[in-house]
Order: structure tokens, then sequence, then C-alpha cells
């Protein structure tokens, strides 16, 4: 009753102004950092093992920030997902090389965990009309799952592939010419990740984005979501031309080494809240 509840009231949200949505979420941001001390402790030694050369009160700023960045956009989910598409697609800009969309040739769209990762998919499957897929973990609580399925697909023809299902209808729908929304950059375990550095820190890392550019012969276009006071800009950059090379452990370096120039425009609005660097090579000790 209680996730349904908060659910409901997340979802009226979207017919509030984005400005108050957005004061809201700084406000709920702001709680959580002094109420959620394990977490707030993830992302302190996240920044401060990534940005060495910030300070002490530099670090406890950028990670305040980090949590109303989270709380306004997990609220920004009422509008993404319930309120009008008008509203929707007014407050969701899509700028950059929007060529690499065109046309139907295999496509793999590298989705950094930021922030405006839902921002991100709903602009695409809203306003470009080609049918797009994504990877889906399944949520623990069924009423959240459901909730999160929902607004995923709400517009155009998403399709969502469960980790369950494996990789080959991703493949074939990747040939085919949908493109795959990926996203790769968080640790998913050291059995199917290899270790490359990540701002100087070996990280547990997938190399999905390498092998499903390899095995569906498709390229490879950043797609970068950014917060602004309107709503979210939506980049796409140009596809890589380098990538991939065939060595599976240099590709998730270069991977990791891009990201990195992403994140540093906009460090507070990366998902540190994960633990990145839960998994360490040769038994070293966890950060956290």
């Amino acid at each position: 009753m209680l996730t349904r509840a908060v659910l409901m009231l997340v979802g009226w949200m979207g017919y509030l102004p984005l400005p108050v949505v957005r004061a809201l979420g700084a406000a709920l941001g702001r709680l959580l950092y002094g109420l959620v001390a394990s977490r707030r402790r993830v992302v302190l030694t996240n920044l401060s093992l990534c940005f060495s050369q910030w300070s002490e009160a530099e670090v406890r700023a950028q990670a305040a920030q980090v949590f109303i960045h989270f709380a306004q956009s997990w609220l920004d989910r009422g509008w993404l997902w319930h309120g009008s598409p008008r509203l929707t697609q007014r407050r969701l800009r899509l700028t950059g090389a929007l060529h690499e969309l065109d046309g139907d040739g295999p496509t793999v769209l590298f989705a950094p965990h930021f922030m405006g990762l839902d921002a991100g998919w709903t602009a695409l499957t809203q306003q470009i009309p080609r049918h797009f897929t994504t990877i889906y973990t399944d949520q623990a609580n069924p009423v959240s799952d459901a909730w999160i399925l929902q607004g995923r697909q709400r517009f155009g023809s998403a399709r969502l592939f469960g980790r369950i299902e494996g990789v080959k209808p991703i493949l074939e729908a990747l040939k085919k010419g949908e493109p795959l929304y990926l996203l790769p950059d968080m640790n998913f375990g050291p059995e199917e990740s290899v270790f490359v550095p990540f701002y100087g820190v070996a990280a547990a890392t997938v190399p999905s984005l390498a092998r499903f550019a390899k095995l569906g012969r498709a390229k490879v276009v950043p797609v970068i979501s950014r917060m602004t006071r309107e709503g979210y800009d939506i980049e796409v950059l140009p596809a890589w031309t380098d990538f991939p090379s065939g060595d599976i452990l240099a590709d998730t370096a270069v991977m990791n080494a891009r990201l990195q120039g992403y994140i540093d425009t906009m460090p507070s609005q990366y998902y540190w809240v994960h633990k990145r660097f839960k998994d360490r090579p040769n038994g070293e000790t966890p950060p956290y």
C-alpha cells in the first residue's frame, strides 16, 4: 500500500509546474543526504577516489548535489511517465548529431548512468521514429516493477529485454536495425566483468559495449542526458570511428576513459550512489 501511495504521489507531481517539482526534489535530496548515512558514505567514497584533487569540502558539496539531482530526477518521472505528451516533448530537448539515428543500420547507443537516463530514453522513443530496445533488470518490488516497465514503454515501440533472456534476442533486434540503448557502466559483478581503470582506479566493468558492437557490426553512438532548469538536454554525439578495435580489454578501457570526459562536465549528475568499486581485483579490500 505504501509503495502504491508513493507512486501515485509521484504521478500526481507530473501535473505541477517544473520549478515546484524541482524544489520538492531539492528538499527531498537534502533530507536523504542527512538521513541515509550508508549511501552518503558510498557517494563520498566514490567522489574521493575519483576526484582526489578536490578538497574535503568540495567532495561534501558535490555529494550533497548528487543527492539533490537523484531526488529531482526521481520526481521528474512523474511528468516523464504521466504528464501530457506535449508537456513531455517540450521539456525534453533532443540535440546533437541526430543524423546518427537516421536509417536502419545496427546502432548501439552508449547511455551512461547519468540521472537523466530515463529522460534520454523517453526523448528517443517519443521523438525518433525507430524501434528502440534496452535491457531491463527486474525490481524486487512488483508494484515498482510494473510502474517502471509501463513508464519505459510509454512511447513508440520500445522493447525491454530481461537480463535472463540472454543476448540472442538482443542481437537479433540489433541486426534488424533496432537501436540498443545500453547502460554498461555499472558494477555487475566480477563474473561477467573485466577490470579496467576508471578515474585511475581498477573497476569491474562489463565489456558489453564492445561485444555488442562487434557481434552486431554496429556503430556506437553516445547519448548524454543533462538536467537543466527547463527539463533535460539529450545530446546525441557523433559515432565513435575507432571502436571496437577487437581487443575487449582495451575497448572497455577506452569506454571508461571517454565516460570520464562526459562526467567531468557535470560530475554531480552521475549515479555515484552505486557501489562502483565494490568488487576488487586480487583480493583487495572494498573501499566501502
